[in-house]
C-alpha cells in the first residue's frame, strides 16, 4: 500500500489534568515575577528547545517540559486564530 498521498493525522497527548494553556499561564506568571520578559524567553524555549530560558520559580521549568514544544505551540496557534 502506498500512504505518501494520504493525509495523516497528528494528534498531541498531553498530561491528564494540566492543560498546555495552564502550563503556559503558570510559566508566564513565574518568569514575570522574577522580572524577565515572558515574552522573549517563552519564544527563546520554544525555538531552541533549552529550558534555561525558563526559570526554576515556582517549578515553571518542570512544567514546562512535561509537555513537548510542539503541544505549547499548537495551543498558541489555535488561541490566536480563535482572536482572531
Amino acid at each position: 500500500m502506498d500512504r505518501i498521498e494520504e493525509t495523516m493525522m497528528f494528534k498531541t497527548v498531553g498530561e491528564e489534568g494540566v492543560s498546555a494553556q495552564e502550563i503556559l499561564q503558570k510559566v508566564y506568571a513565574a518568569l514575570q515575577e522574577k522580572g524577565y520578559d515572558p515574552i522573549n524567553q517563552m519564544v527563546g524555549y520554544l525555538m531552541s528547545g533549552d529550558p534555561v530560558y525558563i526559570t526554576s520559580h515556582n517549578q515553571a521549568r518542570a512544567m514546562i517540559r512535561k509537555l513537548e514544544r510542539f503541544e505549547l505551540i499548537e495551543e498558541l496557534v489555535k488561541n490566536y486564530l480563535q482572536e482572531k
